[in-house]
């Protein structure tokens, strides 16, 4: 069997990879430069492929209206929100339609190298409120992938793989400690720099994870 895994180079994105990995999928990572901010997680992503043992393939898309979101333009502000609030509203750093064009894409990697899966490292409970990090989406597009493409339509199984879906950062880190996931190498923080900034949404819940777990993050040492 073979996996298509998204890969940024965050946390949860690396550890849905090792729990592919662990599951036993052949893989093939798919990390996306749509113009971030920085390319840290870019940098994450094709180490912890290496570590992996996965084909790596990274690509980079120039869509001009992504620059509404604080992750691509440097002219808005990252939001810095206490933690009970992140998730009520829809942030600043929302890409549209990011997760229908990344599945999009590794649909057709998937379809060209004969992968049976995507995997997905969304999150629907600790996350900040995006609409396509939520179960009913991803079984919509699991619906529409099986229709249009070349393994589905010949009635072979294909499937979208959430493995992180229904955790909470807690949960995503000790799952990674369990698969193995290489920690000190992921990179979550929205502003890149040489450490991070502590005061963003992503960095703010991925605290509370560790917190919650009774471990140092490793990243931070």
């Amino acid at each position: 069997m073979k996996a298509v895994v998204l890969l940024s180079g965050g946390l949860d994105s690396t550890t849905a990879l090792f729990w592919a990995k662990k599951r036993g999928y052949g893989l093939s990572a798919l990390s996306i430069d749509y113009g971030q901010r920085h390319r840290r997680e870019l940098d994450a992503a094709r180490e912890a492929a290496k570590r992996a043992g996965a084909e790596f393939h990274e690509i980079k898309l120039a869509l001009p209206w992504l620059k509404v979101s604080s992750l691509i333009n440097k002219g808005l502000a990252l939001p810095d929100l206490p933690l009970p609030k992140i998730g009520r509203e829809l942030p600043s750093t929302y890409v549209p339609g990011r997760n229908t064009v990344f599945l999009s894409l590794a649909l057709s990697l998937a379809d060209a190298v004969g992968a049976q899966a995507i995997v997905i490292g969304a999150n629907a409970l600790d996350y900040s409120g995006y609409p396509d990090c939520r179960p009913r989406y991803l079984a919509a597009f699991e619906k529409a992938a099986r229709l249009g493409s070349r393994s589905g339509s010949a009635g072979r199984e294909f499937e979208v793989l959430a493995p992180l879906i229904r955790l909470d950062k807690k949960g995503i880190i000790k799952l990674a400690l369990k698969v193995n996931a290489p920690l000190a190498l992921t990179w979550s923080c929205y502003r890149g720099g040489q450490r991070p900034c502590g005061k963003c949404d992503s960095c703010k819940l991925r605290a509370k994870g560790f917190y919650e777990v009774g471990v140092a993050d490793p990243a931070l040492s």
